[in-house]
């Protein structure tokens, strides 16, 4: 076999074009054919070309078979993957192309049937499986496969590129491999798409809702600096098939975005949009140094700063809402990391972008969190549903009356608040509200007493009196509770179910204050 150098280029003399997204279409027909080269292509794609005035010879033309099935039978014959799975530097690829007649394929450009686009769409059973496409990812895998001989485009962005390539004499073969890579990664997310989709609609009852097979492939965004420590190499990688998150956000301003800037920014952004009405939450490590609701961006921001403004220092900050001047000229008096948000007026940017340092990342359009959740561990992935403000317990309708008297509107506001702003609290949780704030978080501790007192000490005796308390789990004991009750709390929700209820509901009995059951639990771990 003769070898190749890398700086060896492969004169593109003749493509095959067959593309189900025609943007740039034209464009590349018409450059190509300026550029001397010869163009094959199948169905609309050879009608939208020759329509734009190029020459194009249509394959069954080329293969004496006409298009059949309803399109589903194109390109599958030997003329045509004979053209493209010929590997020239094989003297007796050569030969055999001569003797069958069949002319070689320096470039194919192929995109595929839209699946993902088709499902998500709602389309029926039929309708989807007619979207699977075979011929187009046939194309693509042995174009991509013969590599040496033959250049492979799948992205309609790359168009300029092929162009380019072209004029200075073809790909060399380190941008050929990369094409070749790009290409069977463009394969293997539509399979794993269609695997996926096939096993969703074979679940049995047995299945218990999970596939017996799932995954995705994801597409990499950026190359961090470093991970966790800077010892770790760290990347961000995004998922086409999911709602736009953090991964997706655009950055206005400031430096790059750090491993540890996106783990806390996507927890800031779950406390904020986890509530109702203006919110904002103010993130360290991961946790919550303030979390609050408020009538605007600008109060809610200033009553979660409140909250912990030691901790505040250097934290990450997300609003549910547009990003005010009010709020920005608070956010510009303290040392932040990231402000991300759905969007920043003006003045607002013109405020923050004083700030050298500041990261500030706007939201993209239909911000979601998905269905589902993956958490790596050694030798495979836990998957789970999102946990989220849906559980029958969520709804203050449906908690029971466990002590006390019901609530007055007010208290049960705060209740209802402080039950949601929890679940943003890593396990075992407490967290301290009043008038629509956090005022006191007790988290990550390894048993819940001592998150009572460390929710009751970062409260403070004054805020913590008169305050209410959310736990994200039931009380063991009367113990934990007990610390709160002695510091002043005039209500508590919790989900229940400890075997020791009893005790705790006569603790709260005894202090003379309302507590609720919810039955749902929202341990963070």
């Amino acid at each position: 076999m003769a070898q190749e150098t890398p700086e060896a280029r492969v004169p593109v003399k003749r493509a095959l074009v067959s593309v189900y997204d025609k943007t740039g279409l034209e464009e590349l027909a018409q450059g190509l054919h300026a550029a001397g080269v010869a163009l094959v292509s199948t169905g609309s794609t050879a009608a939208r070309i020759a329509a734009a005035g190029v020459p194009v010879t249509p394959v069954e033309e080329l293969t004496g078979f006409p298009e059949c099935l309803d399109g589903r039978v194109k390109t599958l014959h030997p003329r045509v993957h004979a053209g493209i799975l010929a590997d020239r530097r094989l003297p007796d690829h050569v030969r055999q192309l001569a003797e069958l007649d069949v002319e070689p394929f320096d470039l194919v450009v192929v995109n595929l049937y839209p699946f993902a686009a088709t499902v998500a769409s709602g389309a029926g059973y039929d309708d989807v499986v007619e979207q699977i496409d075979i011929g187009g990812p046939s194309m693509v895998r042995a174009a991509a496969k013969n590599h040496p001989s033959v250049a492979v485009v799948v992205d309609p962005a790359r168009y300029g590129d092929v162009l380019a390539a072209v004029a200075a004499g073809g790909f060399d073969l380190p941008a050929r491999k990369r094409l070749a890579a790009a290409a069977f990664a463009h394969t293997a997310a539509y399979d794993t798409a269609v695997a996926g989709w096939f096993a969703e609609q074979t679940l049995s009852e047995e299945d218990g809702g999970w596939p017996a097979v799932t995954g995705v492939a994801l597409e990499r965004a950026d190359v961090l600096r470093y991970g966790e420590n800077p010892h770790q190499q760290a990347a961000v990688y995004v998922d086409p098939t999911a709602a736009p998150g953090i991964a997706q956000a655009v950055q206005l301003h400031g430096k790059a975005m750090s491993y540890n800037n996106y783990v806390d920014a996507d927890a800031a952004l779950r406390a904020a949009h986890d509530l109702d009405g203006p919110a904002v939450a103010v993130i360290k490590h991961a946790n919550p140094c303030g979390i609050a609701t408020g009538t605007d961006v600008a109060d809610a921001h200033a009553k979660a700063h409140a909250c912990d403004p030691v901790s505040a220092f250097g934290g990450v900050i997300a609003a549910n809402r547009v990003v005010t001047a009010a709020m920005a000229a608070q956010v510009a008096d303290v040392f932040t990391e990231v402000v991300i948000a759905p969007g920043f007026e003006p003045e607002a940017l013109e405020t923050l972008r004083a700030k050298k340092n500041i990261r500030l990342l706007q939201l993209p359009e239909g911000y979601g969190r998905g269905a589902r959740e993956w958490r790596p561990v050694s030798g495979g992935v836990l998957v789970q549903e999102l946990d989220r403000v849906d559980a029958h317990g969520d709804d203050p309708a449906n908690w029971t009356l466990a002590a006390g008297e019901a609530a007055d509107e007010q208290t049960l506001a705060d209740l209802e608040f402080a039950w949601r702003a929890v679940r943003s609290v890593r396990s075992n949780a407490i967290l301290l509200a009043r008038d629509g704030a956090s005022v006191g978080v007790g988290m990550g501790q390894v048993n819940r007493v001592d998150s009572c007192k460390l929710a009751v000490e970062r409260a403070g005796a004054e805020r913590a009196a008169g305050s209410v308390a959310a736990s994200d789990a039931f009380f063991p004991f009367a113990d934990g509770a007990q610390i709160l009750l002695d510091a002043g709390v005039r209500a508590i929700v919790q989900p229940g179910g400890s075997i020791r209820d009893g005790e705790v509901v006569e603790a709260a009995t005894k202090a003379g204050i309302t507590m609720y059951f919810t039955g749902a639990r929202h341990f963070a771990h």
